[in-house]
């Protein structure tokens, strides 16, 4: 009989498990336990993550009814009280060290020309309950927490992601954020830091952003631009010489600033290092902030990190890992395919074939009829 593996086994054949095994030997992250290994605990998360349960008891149901084929994969059955306290006492630093070594595994698969990659920088905001009021207090009524990403949109995929609270500025986490020299880094107005940017500009990093309303420019030059279009100036200057409690401003090269107008009437004044692209180009650039929106809305959507299954910081730092682990799985796995060109469809027929022996590339197939061997007995049955 031929033997076909479930999908999800097929997904996993992307995890790198000998970098994962190391990274728990590493973090002694199986020291001292005896129920739930980290594999068994990563491999029910992730479950859960792809098959959209939403409850610690949901991933323990799930779990058990799929209990022969998950055992195939290295998976044990799984208690909600073992996973949940993993989820809180595990070192969480090898399920996102796991999600950077897989970054750069899929990268050397899609390597640009420099000076042609672009960065988009945003964060996200994830509610949580009171429980996590320890770690996450917003105020006296709200608790909640960040999650600051760098994107890649040509790749489609994030490249860096990092965990905060709520109440921590957005600049706080980029200032730690990893720069590659001469890339194009786009961002908002979170991100509205001189130290930061000179940074980024001492990197020959192209940089893209907004201009503040207050902001003032000092005007050296006024470029032309095309007439009856959304580009209302195209001006080089510079920006003011102090910050805040009158300290000097170590970003002092010119600048651009580019006024587009929206269809809806709204201003932009769009800031750039770059005064050799052309206005038009710069402003594009900055349209393409939207693919990290659309990111961020896809996995919440689709992966389910609308709901948390811990309330401790290290809870949701596993959860959050893991679900951009099984993000990079889905892409990985639809790249190796060509059956299915749509990302959404794909990870809706991967969620509904999860457990089901089908390979990647034939979840569109109708099953096929069984075949019968006219040489071989057949018994039948007849009701009593």
């Amino acid at each position: 009989m031929l033997h076909k593996n479930t999908v999800f086994h097929g997904l996993l054949k992307h995890v790198p498990w000998p970098a994962f095994d190391r990274l728990v030997e590493h973090h002694r992250a199986d020291a001292g336990v005896r129920r739930l290994p980290t594999k068994s605990q990563f491999l029910a998360l992730l479950y859960g993550q792809l098959a959209g349960a939403s409850s610690l008891r949901e991933i323990v149901a799930g779990v058990r009814s799929h209990a022969a084929r998950l055992y195939h994969l290295g998976a044990r059955p799984v208690q909600r009280s073992t996973l949940a306290d993993a989820n809180a006492h595990r070192p969480a630093a090898v399920f996102t060290e796991l999600f950077a070594l897989m970054i750069g595994q899929a990268n050397r698969h899609l390597r640009r020309a420099l000076g042609d990659t672009v960065y988009l920088i945003d964060s996200t905001g994830l509610k949580l309950d009171r429980r996590s009021a320890d770690w996450a207090r917003f105020s006296d009524a709200a608790c909640g927490a960040k999650v600051h990403v760098i994107y890649d949109p040509d790749a489609d995929r994030p490249i860096y992601a990092v965990l905060s609270a709520a109440n921590v500025n957005d600049i706080t986490p980029a200032q730690a954020m990893p720069i590659e020299p001469g890339a194009t880094y786009v961002f908002d107005l979170g991100y509205y830091d001189y130290d930061w940017w000179a940074k980024l500009d001492r990197a020959q990093c192209r940089i893209v952003t907004r201009f503040k309303s207050n902001t003032p420019l000092a005007v050296v030059e006024e470029l032309p631009v095309a007439p009856n279009t959304a580009i209302l100036s195209d001006r080089i200057g510079h920006l003011p010489p102090r910050q805040s409690n009158n300290r000097p401003n170590p970003f002092q090269d010119p600048v651009r600033e580019v006024r587009v107008q929206l269809d809806t009437g709204t201003v932009l004044r769009i800031l750039s290092n770059d005064l050799d692209a052309t206005a038009p180009e710069i402003a594009g650039l900055y349209k393409r902030r939207w693919a990290i929106e659309l990111f961020f809305r896809w996995v919440k959507q689709t992966l389910k990190i609308r709901r948390f299954l811990g309330t401790s910081a290290n809870a949701v730092r596993i959860q959050i890992a893991v679900a951009l682990v099984a993000f990079l799985l889905l892409r990985m796995a639809q790249a190796a395919q060509d059956a299915i060109t749509g990302p959404l469809a794909f990870a809706r027929l991967v969620r509904a074939n999860l457990m089901h022996r089908r390979p990647l590339d034939c979840l569109l197939n109708t099953e096929p009829p069984t075949v019968f061997n006219p040489a071989q007995m057949v018994l039948q049955w007849s009701p009593i």
